[in-house]
């Protein structure tokens, strides 16, 4: 491995507080007509090329075929995605973005664009770059091992290590620096 353990618990701890982060600026941008970021990731899903099946949106949202019908039944309600028969079979369907869905989307991605904008008015356009090939590396890392064999599982992210250190009390304690928090899981 090129990557030592330090350092990768140190990007766990990393990413999920960037999650963390990201979803209080989302929420605190958010209008009262806005859906929530889950609702968002699937019109975003859906609207980056052709129609798809719901099981394959399912599959790369990491979701589960329930989950996602709640998130469709609800997009559809607003008019933001319509099902379209599939040409190769009849029995099954596609998603789409409807016109409206579209538009929604593009201005919720532009709306947020301008927020993160404002909120890395100090940073460099080189900094910017960088710290965008970096979350894209890490994304294509993290997609790429959801491909391989066993590599979808996520309870290894999730289930704090049971390392252990010697305290001045002879006794052994977990590491506290090991754990993965109720708020990274």
């Amino acid at each position: 491995m090129s990557v030592n353990q330090h350092t990768a618990a140190e990007l766990v701890h990393n990413i999920f507080d960037l999650q963390r982060a990201l979803r209080g600026i989302t929420a605190a941008g958010m209008k009262y007509s806005d859906l929530g970021p889950a609702h968002t990731g699937v019109l975003f899903f859906i609207g980056q090329g052709e129609p798809l099946r719901a099981s394959a949106l399912a599959a790369r949202l990491g979701i589960g075929p329930s989950a996602l019908s709640r998130q469709l039944a609800d997009l559809e309600h607003y008019g933001f995605v319509v099902r379209l028969p599939d040409p190769l079979d009849g029995r099954a369907c596609q998603l789409s973005l409807s016109g409206e869905g579209q538009a929604y989307l593009a201005e919720t991605y532009e709306r947020r664009a301008e927020t993160l904008r404002n909120i890395l008015s100090e940073w460099t356009e080189d900094e910017a770059e960088a710290a965008s090939s970096s979350v894209q590396h890490l994304t294509a890392a993290f997609r790429s091992a959801s491909q391989q064999p066993g590599g979808g599982r996520t309870d290894a992210l999730r289930t704090p290590r049971t390392t252990h250190s010697t305290g001045n009390d002879g006794r052994h304690h977990p590491d506290p620096s090991s754990k993965i928090t109720k708020e990274e899981r």
